[in-house]
């Protein structure tokens, strides 16, 4: 028993500092080049994404972290129905804001609501360099990438109808037209680089 402990801590420690991949389907399970701390899925092709955590409002997560909330922060607002990220900007004065990322696509009919189940206030993933022990990394959130000079790859699809039952709050990059995708629970929302 104690062998097994001993191999299954050296497994973990070792992943701590590791790269992930999620979803890979090609042998080589690494991911696309050294910037990048989380890749999700292959290169292309795929008809899956990333479910945004849900929460009630943007202004609930700001008040229960006010000094520490991260800037790049995405979440899925369940009041508004709304996939939000937070960003600063500067005109007409300098602030924080919530960017709504859905903005265009009508609202769902029927509203998408969290379950009822208490969340744990401690749930929390680090992946990066602070990965080895969470407790010292102080930002907020469900899954943190700690380091400052690496990347999150998001699930690739081909079209965002590639997807046959998205959720509300699911983000995607769209690799025939180059977008960053977002589903409210009723319609997709479409970002490029401008």
């Amino acid at each position: 028993m104690k062998k097994y402990i001993i191999v299954s801590l050296s497994l973990i420690s070792g992943l701590a500092f590791a790269q992930i991949t999620i979803g890979k389907t090609v042998p080589n399970a690494n991911p696309a080049n050294t910037s990048v701390s989380v890749e999700f899925g292959n290169a292309t092709g795929g008809n899956k994404g990333i479910v945004l955590p849900w929460v009630s409002s943007g202004a609930d997560v700001v008040s229960a972290n006010p000094t520490t909330l991260a800037l790049g922060t995405f979440i899925f607002d369940s009041t508004e129905q709304k996939v939000k990220y937070r960003r600063t900007v500067t005109v007409p004065t300098t602030a924080t804001v919530w960017e709504d990322l859905s903005a265009g696509a009508y609202r769902p009919v029927t509203a998408s609501l969290p379950d009822a189940n208490q969340e744990s206030a401690a749930a929390k993933a680090v992946i990066g360099s602070l990965a080895s022990n969470p407790a010292t990394n102080t930002t907020p959130g469900i899954v943190v990438l700690s380091d400052d000079t690496k990347a999150m790859i998001l699930p690739r699809v081909n079209s965002h109808n590639d997807i046959p039952s998205p959720s509300a709050g699911m983000m995607v990059y769209v690799t025939s037209t180059n977008q960053l995708a977002v589903f409210n629970g009723r319609e997709w929302a479409f970002w490029t680089k401008p």
